[in-house]
């Protein structure tokens, strides 16, 4: 599933090509995603100018003239931009043709993805519960103190909560334990003030390292560009079972914590 890395990185290629510019027309091929993308989405879009590309968690908002397009790439989507014509794959859902010629095509193989519309002043109500984003001064490891007390949940789906932070998926919570030295089933409850301030400084280094990178390839993942991620090959625990541990060599080992697959290491982590 892309991660924020890969929906911010996403949102610097689309930028330079996306802002600014105004809507030709929209072909929408299939509808049929999460949530049924409206039929008027063409009539609604053309015309209007793209004023500016923002992400929130892991949602990119293109906020136009007469309100904003939120789009989530799901599981495999993808948005990249076309500055030559391509004949439409199987799975390239919507195109979005901008006046300067150039194209964003939406491909998403199991559409699990998402295109809303929201009026200008209409609730943009997927974000309503969301927390602070991870790389703000609004996070910090004082955070997670105060939110964990009390909480028998395991750390690692206690930091993977929209509603705690956003945008630290499976991979990036991974990392960022490890490098934090705490084992991802520990209580939340179980954590102190100081490691949670070393938790939330790695989960700020995790993110920024992998959006330099361009996100973490998985399967088929591409950026706006059409290029892959790069920051796969600095992992240390993600999708490394059995292999040594990269510090002292010990054998990594997996668990299913919070339904999600959890590598870690005993040995550095407790």
């Amino acid at each position: 599933m892309p991660e924020l890395p890969e929906v911010e990185t996403t949102r610097r290629g689309l930028r330079a090509h996306a802002e600014g510019r105004r809507v030709v027309s929209v072909a929408l091929r299939e509808g049929r995603l999460r949530w049924p993308v409206p039929p008027t989405l063409p009539e609604i879009l053309q015309g209007q100018a793209v004023r500016s590309l923002e992400r929130r968690a892991k949602y990119l908002l293109f906020r136009m003239d007469h309100g904003t397009l939120l789009v989530h790439l799901g599981m495999s989507g993808s948005l990249r931009v076309l500055l030559e014509p391509q004949t439409p794959a199987k799975h390239d859902h919507i195109d979005i043709e901008l006046d300067s010629g150039a194209v964003l095509r939406y491909n998403d193989p199991r559409r699990f993805g998402s295109f809303q519309w929201f009026q200008a002043g209409e609730e943009i109500t997927p974000l309503g519960r969301l927390g602070p984003e991870p790389l703000s001064i609004d996070f910090d490891g004082r955070r997670l103190f105060e939110l964990s007390r009390g909480r028998k949940l395991a750390v690692k789906p206690f930091i993977m909560d929209g509603a705690t932070v956003v945008g630290v998926g499976n991979i990036y919570a991974s990392e960022a334990l490890y490098l934090a030295g705490i084992r991802p089933d520990r209580a939340a409850s179980r954590v102190s003030e100081a490691r949670y301030e070393l938790l939330s400084e790695h989960i700020k280094q995790v993110l920024t390292n992998a959006i330099e990178q361009g996100g973490t390839t998985l399967r088929d993942f591409v950026g706006g560009d059409g290029k892959p991620g790069y920051f796969a090959q600095q992992l240390y625990v993600y999708g490394r079972s059995g292999a040594p541990c990269k510090a002292c060599g010990t054998p990594l080992r997996d668990k299913v914590i919070g339904q999600r697959a959890s590598v870690y290491c005993i040995a550095c982590q407790r």
